[in-house]
Formats: C-alpha cells, structure tokens, sequence
C-alpha cells in the first residue's frame, strides 16, 4: 500500500492480506510502550541490565555479541529495537508489557488485523509455517499506524488515539527516521533522503514500512511485505536480494511519479 501524502491518494494491492510482520511489529510494540510511559507505567529512563538470557534465541542485532552486565536506559533499548532491530533490546521492551497488551493495544487504535502472537519467533521455525505461528499484519495495518503517527506530530487529539502526548509521538518519528539500514525502500532514493521506516526479515519474505520525505516535507507512505519468496531464483540470485530489490524498485517509482 502507498500513499501520496500530498494528495491523498492511494495505491494497493491485497493491502488487507494477513502477511508475517517480522519486524514491522516493532513499530506497535514501541508505540505501545509509549501508551505505558504516557500513563506512568513506565519511564524511558529506567535502568535495565543486559543478561545473559537476553541472548537466548536471539540472530540479529549486536547486543547478543557484547558482554553481559551492560546497563542501557529503557530509552536507550527502544532505539536499539528500532534502528539496528536489535532483538535483545526487543526482549527488554516487551518484559516490560505484556503480549495480550501490546495486542491490544493495536486492535484498540484500529489495527484490528495485526496479531501479535510471540515475544520472539523461535529460531527454529520452518519456513513454511503457518501465519498462526507468527505475528501477523497488513500493509494497511501499517499505513494506517505511520499516517497515526505523522498526525499526531500536528494534532493532540490524534496523538490521543495513540493513548501518546504529541512529545511522546515525535520521539516515536524521530526513533523512526534514526533508522541505520538503508536498504528497501531507502536503497534506490537520493543518499540525503529522509526515510522514518521500520523492515523486517522473515522465514521467506523482507517487509518494510515507512515514510518518505522530500526535503522536509513527507512525501509518501509505503508498506510492502513480500512472502513464499523462494531461498533462490532460477538464476541462483538469493530471493531475499530479489526482494528488498523489488521493495526499493516500487519505491523509487512513487519517488518519481509523484513529483511528475
């Protein structure tokens, strides 16, 4: 699904098919654990200790390489989930909510097709499992939570929606544009481009979604998620090349018909 955030318009296709979210899912769950700092459940500058067990099924990030004992602000581990998708900074977040609670956090704000379903995937997992084995959601789910969250930069009434203060929904766009990893929907755009976005690497697809500025404007939303993505094509390309290539293609095609 994209959107052209200077004219409204819209553009999908199965934008409301159920798709894995890998790590998209880590816009919602820091959303929702801003719900919880907003409510003074919890504080960004709580101290948290890296252990051990913060390792354990973890393959992604650079936490799981460092030496236990390392102390991190919540804060701190929000931006670690976020731009580098460090999963032990995942771990951290989410011990400090519960499942049920981020899932319903989402089906409260209108993301009434993403199911968050485990803390972290299992390593293990085949890659033909089932979408009940993992977070699911849509790429209208997503478009829906970044156009949330770019309002609520504007409008108090829609960072209420988001249970947020707007301070709390600009540090959200802020982490967002952080972001480290510039391939997908980044990787064909000018070097300077601002991109607020989160991806994700699943069992057998890449999925990314964000937002693109022109300048200092915001420009699109785009959310794609790719799946059945075979390990390699007919010509031996990996297909998580083909992927992410396919992403920053239909990226770079809103970047230069919008502007025509």
């Amino acid at each position: 699904m994209v959107r052209n955030l200077r004219t409204g318009e819209t553009i999908e296709r199965g934008a409301d098919e159920e798709t894995p979210s890998a790590s998209t899912r880590k816009t919602s769950i820091m959303m929702a654990a801003l719900k919880a700092v907003h409510e003074g459940r919890l504080d960004l500058d709580e101290p948290i200790t890296y252990e051990a067990r913060f390792a354990e099924e973890v393959a992604s990030g650079m936490f799981r390489y460092l030496t236990p004992g390392i102390v991190i602000s919540l804060r701190d581990a929000i931006t670690g989930m976020m731009v580098l998708s460090d999963n032990v900074c995942t771990k951290m977040v989410f011990e400090r909510l519960t499942l049920e609670e981020v899932d319903g956090y989402c089906k409260s704000i209108g993301m009434e097709a993403t199911h968050h379903r485990f803390l972290i995937p299992p390593l293990a997992l085949s890659p033909d499992h089932s979408l009940r084995s993992v977070t699911t959601t849509t790429a209208r789910d997503q478009i829906f939570l970044l156009q949330a969250i770019l309002d609520a930069q504007t409008s108090e009434e829609a960072a209420e929606r988001l249970r947020c203060s707007q301070a709390l929904c600009r540090y959200a766009l802020q982490t967002l544009k952080n972001q480290i990893l510039r391939y997908a929907i980044p990787s064909r755009l000018p070097f300077a481009t601002v991109v607020a976005h989160k991806g994700g690497t699943g069992k057998r697809g890449r999925m990314n979604a964000g937002i693109v500025y022109l300048g200092e404007e915001p420009f699109y939303a785009i959310a794609v998620f790719t799946d059945d993505v075979p390990q390699a094509m007919a010509d031996g390309t990996p297909g998580y090349t083909i992927a992410l290539e396919t992403i920053g293609r239909l990226s770079r095609a809103c970047w230069d018909n919008f502007q025509s």
